[in-house]
């Protein structure tokens, strides 16, 4: 395990530095500028050149980017182009609103969904089963902007039980108007999210709940119970766990959208501001970030696997059993 481990962490170190080149020059290589934003239009090109050559944007591509990544190896992301503020100053605390909204939504979902795909798998067709294909259904086709102003609707706007958008209300930072503000986006970040871990935990649930030795130990006599969740659930979790991996970096990266519609200052909706003002150093920080969180998300994921299943080896052993 420990070979395996040093192994992809040296290999998600140079993942990380490619991830770094290609955002890095895309981003420059995208049309308009910060000089184009912050400048009125019409301003002469000596003018441009001089603002260029103050934001440091004249130098040839690969100097900049060394300096971005001198920087960055010492803990600084660097600096905005407007206002000259660390770009630490801006993400971490973004990051930390859109920690609290995603992952009180994504355990929710999972505490949903999961317990409910294996009950529906045991009772397939059943009332809750049918249920859960509606949940589904609804969750992956309706367009989460569309759910949110909906909500905003009915339950801020005309029964007014909730607020409408925001963090918290004015002059309260409390945790008690923290949940009340929360309780809408949750409710649509974790229909979209039910709908896909309902299916994927009631799919392997069906597929394992027929193979052989699920049928043997049944055929032996033991109780229901014990073959759903001693034989059944360990194996029926392994591509659970692979989605769960997968999704990781968006507990991170935030709901661009739902964070729009309700106001919450996130890092969904800052990447979106920031691109629209060109602030390169925000959106290198908020993308090295989320590359970060896919590459633990993916290593947490294989080391899930052998802790869920024993025939799974990592490192050598798992190579010489293959």
């Amino acid at each position: 395990m420990g070979e395996y481990l040093v192994r992809r962490l040296l290999q998600s170190v140079l993942v990380l530095f490619l991830v770094s080149v290609v955002t890095f020059a895309l981003i420059h290589a995208a049309p308009g500028g910060p000089t184009a934003i912050y400048l009125r239009p019409g301003v002469s090109p000596a003018v441009q050149q001089i603002q260029a050559h103050n934001l440091g944007l004249d130098r040839p591509l690969p100097i900049q980017y060394v300096n971005w990544l001198g920087l960055m190896l010492r803990g600084n992301f660097g600096y905005t182009f407007k206002n000259h503020l660390p770009v630490g100053q801006i993400v971490w605390p973004t990051l930390g609103n859109t920690l609290i909204l995603m992952t009180t939504a994504w355990v929710l979902a999972l505490l949903i969904a999961i317990p409910w795909g294996i009950y529906s798998s045991t009772r397939q067709y059943g009332v809750a089963d049918n249920l859960g294909s509606v949940v589904g259904y609804v969750g992956f086709s309706m367009p989460t902007f569309w759910f949110g102003i909906i909500l905003q609707m009915i339950f801020a706007l005309s029964l007014a039980w909730f607020p409408l958008s925001d963090m918290h209300s004015m002059g309260r930072s409390d945790l008690g108007d923290l949940l009340w503000h929360m309780v809408l986006p949750v409710t649509v970040l974790v229909l979209i999210n039910l709908a896909g871990y309902l299916k994927y935990s009631r799919a392997s649930m069906l597929e394992v709940l027929n193979q052989d030795y699920v049928r043997t130990a049944r055929a032996k006599g033991v109780p229901e119970r014990r073959v759903v969740f001693r034989h059944a659930l360990r194996n029926a979790l392994i591509p659970v766990v692979t989605v769960l991996g997968l999704d990781l970096p968006i507990v991170v990266s935030g709901a661009a959208l739902t964070e729009a519609v309700f106001n919450w200052p996130g890092m969904g909706q800052l990447f979106v501001q920031m691109a629209y003002a060109r602030e390169y150093s925000v959106l290198m920080a908020i993308t090295m970030i989320v590359a970060v969180m896919v590459v633990l998300g993916n290593l947490l994921a294989d080391i899930l696997y052998a802790i869920i299943d024993p025939r799974v080896q990592l490192g050598a052993r798992g190579a010489e059993a293959q």
